[in-house]
């Protein structure tokens, strides 16, 4: 079961996703809050898995909710939500510790995927989004890192598929550890912080196309 919260200030699309969500077995939508303040209020005594944020509400917005969030609660997965495709948006709340971007406008099934997915410990973006901050990275930090291995090559490319360590794993043949291992490389190599960071790298540079 994976429980989820729901932080959006507009009732009516809370409430949709709350109807959504219920028609699937292995969702229990534990919580909706109306805002960054009522979520991280209720946070520490909260049983969540991951969290759909969206990014732009008055108060403490989903950018420093999340970074806030991931404080309180390290292990917690945040999917963040938005109405417009907001450049200025995605690497911040990338920074933040997102682990992916759906559109509000997505639909049933790429929303449970994006569930899913990240529930699992991969990443999930909507192709919309992922094109938009591909193209618009062009242009920035083309300098490039210490030498990638096969193996690591391998990796990179499951990791910007969206697989978790544990598919990943069994994908290559090789232990959960040696996989994490491979990641932390990736991570030093490349100089980010997390892996949303690091698809959009991968795909700048032309190790993955979307």
């Amino acid at each position: 079961m994976v429980n989820i919260a729901i932080v959006d200030d507009h009732d009516l699309f809370r409430q949709g996703l709350i109807l959504v969500l219920g028609q699937v077995d292995e969702f229990n939508v534990i919580g909706d809050f109306r805002s960054g303040d009522d979520f991280l209020g209720a946070l520490e005594s909260l049983p969540v898995d991951v969290v759909l944020m969206d990014i732009n509400m008055s108060g403490t917005n989903g950018i420093e909710a999340t970074r806030l969030a991931l404080k309180i609660k390290p292990l917690l997965k945040v999917i963040a939500l938005t109405m417009f495709i907001e450049d200025s948006y995605y690497l911040q709340m990338i920074d933040a510790g997102a682990r992916g971007f759906i559109l509000k406008k997505a639909g049933k099934y790429e929303l449970i995927q994006a569930i899913q997915e990240v529930n699992k410990g991969g990443s999930f973006f909507s192709q919309e989004i992922l094109q938009r901050m591909a193209y618009n990275s062009i242009n920035k930090d083309t300098d490039d890192p210490e030498q990638l291995s096969k193996r690591e090559l391998e990796v990179l490319q499951l990791v910007c598929r969206g697989l978790s360590t544990k598919e990943i794993s069994e994908d290559l043949f090789i232990s959960h550890k040696t996989v994490e291992v491979h990641r932390s490389n990736l991570l030093r190599k490349a100089n980010l912080k997390n892996v949303a960071q690091l698809i959009i790298w991968a795909i700048k540079r032309d190790y993955f196309s979307v």
